[in-house]
């Protein structure tokens, strides 16, 4: 087992920045990926980022990529995900997943991962 909670999010005017904490608990040594997605009202949870384990592994989403980046201290068991010149688009409640041992597939895929946080709501405003 292995759980996960977000914080660090809040409401933030168009152009800001915010830092996310993903922080792991449980069986953490086997978490070989961790994602954030986010979800919007009325819409689908969408991929945002991704980083292995070793970080030599990290992807993220073309709507997000030149503004966000993911780094990872292993000794806290923690991921972040820094958000700079956010935009009202970038609004819904941000969550991170865990995926266990070596697997082939896309880490952008939901079912790519085993566990996941209970979210933390992002707000931009314009």
């Amino acid at each position: 087992q292995v759980q996960l909670v977000e914080s660090g999010g809040g409401l933030v005017q168009a152009g800001g920045s915010l830092r996310l904490s993903c922080a792991a608990s449980g069986r953490t040594l086997t978490v070989d990926h961790t994602g954030w997605f986010r979800q919007a009202p009325g819409k689908e949870r969408e991929f945002v980022g991704a980083m292995s384990r070793s970080g030599d592994s990290i992807s993220f989403a073309s709507s997000v990529e030149d503004r966000f980046t993911i780094s990872r201290d292993n000794t806290k068991n923690t991921v972040y995900l820094q958000m700079n010149s956010l935009k009202p688009e970038d609004t819904g409640v941000y969550f991170c997943a865990a995926a266990l041992g070596l697997r082939v597939g896309s880490t952008s895929r939901p079912g790519f991962y085993d566990y996941w946080g209970q979210g933390t709501q992002v707000t931009v405003s314009s």
